[in-house]
């Protein structure tokens, strides 16, 4: 299987965008302890599904194609992942192609916690220390409540966290939170 060095390359390769880079590395952390709580074995292809995930971000020619691209580009380099990565990537986009609808905890998984990184990130981001050491479970539930606050955080997909993980939002937060900051240094934050 892939490593994860292989995997960094690859996304530097077809991603510029630092903050991209970014959030792959936290969806990566976040899916990593997705993994340990709900498929411990698989903890490696979790956390690679979650590195991969928006490898299309920046090269593809239309939102359609988001995730078809990504996995495109992976079967193209001979990237070596089961097909379960392969599903879940082309399902965190389903709205796009509800022929990929979510049917698996990594499918469902990486869905729901794509969204969570960006609203964990803009609440270290407006604390006056900008670390998410700083910041707690509830101010992040807090401002989850607060539509107005990081407006493109898609807020009912973090919330199927309950029904289709069986986690009730604090704990998948609080899961998120913990993560991210255990990869602090490497998000800048």
């Amino acid at each position: 299987m892939l490593t994860r060095d292989q995997a960094l390359v690859l996304d530097r390769q077809y991603l510029k965008t630092e903050n991209t880079i970014k959030h792959l590395i936290a969806t990566e952390a976040i899916m990593r302890a997705l993994a340990r709580r709900f498929a411990p074995a698989e903890e490696d292809l979790w956390g690679l599904t979650g590195l991969l995930h928006d490898l299309d971000y920046e090269v593809m020619a239309n939102d359609q194609e988001h995730g078809i691209k990504t996995v495109a580009l992976l079967k193209e380099a001979s990237v070596d992942l089961p097909e379960t990565a392969f599903r879940a990537i082309k399902a965190h986009c389903f709205d796009l192609h509800p022929e990929f609808a979510p049917q698996s905890k990594i499918d469902w998984s990486l869905y729901i916690c794509d969204s969570l990184t960006g609203l964990i990130t803009a609440c270290a981001l407006v604390h006056p220390s900008k670390k998410l050491a700083s910041i707690e479970t509830k101010s992040i539930l807090k401002k989850f409540k607060d539509k107005a606050f990081a407006r493109g955080t898609r807020r009912e997909e973090i919330a199927l966290c309950e029904e289709k993980l069986g986690l009730p939002l604090p704990e998948f937060v609080e899961l998120g939170l913990t993560a991210m900051r255990g990869v602090a240094e490497q998000l800048g934050l």
